[in-house]
């Protein structure tokens, strides 16, 4: 079972840096091409740039519970959550087949 994640291309995980503004400051985020290319999937789906996405995020986050401690994280976690709604729509789409 292991060669299935063992086996993945490296340039999934490859970490890549990107620069953007947070609220009118510029700041830069570093994630793995994986998380990137999910960020990219869920801006394009809500017809905005990943930049304005992720500029939107930090600012909802912000209102509902201040600076969060790790933003990366949060980053990554909400691709996490992204892929759960996309397997539970998938499903649906199935069992309503």
């Amino acid at each position: 079972m292991c060669h299935v994640f063992a086996g993945q291309d490296p340039e999934r995980y490859s970490s890549e840096t990107r620069r953007l503004r947070l609220n009118g400051q510029s700041t830069s985020i570093r994630l793995e091409n994986a998380f990137w290319d999910i960020l990219d999937e869920i801006a394009a789906r809500d017809g905005v740039s990943t930049p304005t996405f992720i500029s939107t995020l930090h600012a909802e986050v912000l209102e509902l519970r201040g600076e969060p401690s790790n933003f990366t994280s949060l980053l990554r976690c909400a691709c996490l959550k992204f892929m759960e709604i996309s397997a539970d729509r998938a499903s649906l789409a199935v069992a309503a087949e």
